[in-house]
């Protein structure tokens, strides 16, 4: 389940390309309102988000894993918060909202764009032995990319100051997987 290698500033140009040709088909009025802001913030963001999560493949079997992983933890709890703050006001239309659900589906970018580099790491780490043999990685990744996103949308909404700083909520996100393997 090992991803191929394929060239990381290739693979955000792409991504940065199709999060375009999505943000143009998504046209239909003035420039300047919440939905592009939205998707000139995803331009930005979701090429190099993706970069990170693909960029764990080439970490498997160094360091340790929980190590490899609080780092992925703590820029999806960055990235999930930057992108909320800005999808909230752009899906005020259910419209818009299918569209742009369309649009991300068509494009490649629906949850296997974030979750496949994870759960192939994570793969890896199993067959290596520092992954549990019963951890199930898709399973893993997805909750990991879960945690990740649920506290996010908290913050957004209850301010940082009323919940646990963002580095620690990444190691318990990570921590409260329990990967490892029994000693």
């Amino acid at each position: 389940m090992v991803t191929s290698h394929v060239d990381p500033h290739q693979r955000s140009q792409d991504a940065r390309r199709r999060v375009l040709e999505m943000a143009l088909s998504l046209r239909d009025g003035p420039p300047g309102g919440s939905v592009d802001h939205f998707l000139a913030l995803l331009q930005y963001r979701l090429p190099f988000w993706l970069s990170v999560l693909h960029d764990l493949t080439h970490r498997a079997g160094s360091g340790t894993v929980a190590g490899n992983l609080v780092p992925v933890a703590r820029a999806g709890l960055d990235y999930h918060l930057e992108v909320q703050a800005a999808a909230l006001p752009a899906f005020s239309s259910p419209n818009v909202t299918v569209r742009v659900r369309e649009a991300l589906r068509a494009a490649g970018f629906g949850p296997e764009a974030e979750v496949a580099p994870l759960a192939a790491y994570l793969e890896e780490e199993r067959r290596l032995g520092r992954v549990a043999a019963g951890v199930d990685p898709e399973a893993s990744a997805r909750l990991l990319l879960a945690g990740c996103f649920h506290r996010a949308y908290i913050e957004l909404f209850v301010g940082a100051d009323l919940v646990p700083p963002r580095e620690v909520s990444a190691e318990e996100i990570v921590r409260e997987l329990r990967l490892e393997p029994p000693s």
